[in-house]
């Protein structure tokens, strides 16, 4: 066999290997890009949840001076922070990644939800709670944050939708499955069960 044939052979394989490498490249780079943009909006989701948090303590407190304000409703609050401040920060770390963190997560901030919006509309029954500007100042800082928190989820489902597209799209998905645990899909933020109906409050 002649040298420029095997020159021409040896061409053809480094040829062949860059294609195949530059293909491999472009898509990789593009879910590491996705990925990032999705953890980088989780993390905003975990600033705004935190805000909330930070809040219930003071919350509770200001309810508590209302005289005869039902403790049901403040011990199911302040159950249900507890349950939110029992994801430990282990099982944060990956959580975009694992569907059920991510799910055990969702649960326990809807409960908190569930808990803080009871709060609010038993709270219209006591005059004098709202009249307090602790109370009042407190309720405000409440509804913005969730308001944020609304915001930031829909941003990482936007972000997350991104990623889990791109993931899926051929011939991305052979690079994610070839890469493991490194590119699995996102999970998504859902409505509450029976978000739609307003709390029950029975006089």
């Amino acid at each position: 066999m002649g040298t420029k044939v095997i020159l021409g052979i040896v061409g053809a394989i480094v040829l062949i290997a860059i294609v195949v490498g530059l293909s491999v490249v472009g898509p990789y780079n593009t879910l590491v890009r996705l990925d990032q943009a999705a953890q980088a909006q989780w993390a905003q989701v975990e600033n705004v949840y935190q805000r909330r948090a930070d809040l219930v303590p003071n919350l509770v407190e200001t309810v508590k001076g209302a005289s005869n304000f039902e403790k049901d409703t403040l011990t199911a609050v302040t159950e249900a922070r507890a349950k939110v401040g029992q994801v430990t920060p282990g099982a944060m770390q990956n959580i975009v990644n694992d569907p059920a963190a991510f799910q055990r997560f969702q649960q326990a901030q809807d409960g908190l939800s569930s808990a803080l919006s009871r709060l609010m509309v038993v709270a219209e029954r006591y005059p004098e709670l709202k009249a307090t500007q602790n109370f009042r100042d407190l309720q405000v800082q409440l509804e913005g944050t969730e308001n944020r928190i609304a915001v930031e989820r829909m941003r990482f489902n936007e972000s997350a939708q991104a990623f889990n597209t791109q993931r899926e799209s051929f011939p991305t998905v052979l690079i994610a499955g070839f890469f493991g645990q490194k590119f699995q899909p996102k999970a998504y933020f859902k409505s509450q069960t029976g978000a739609e109906k307003a709390p029950a409050v029975k006089f």
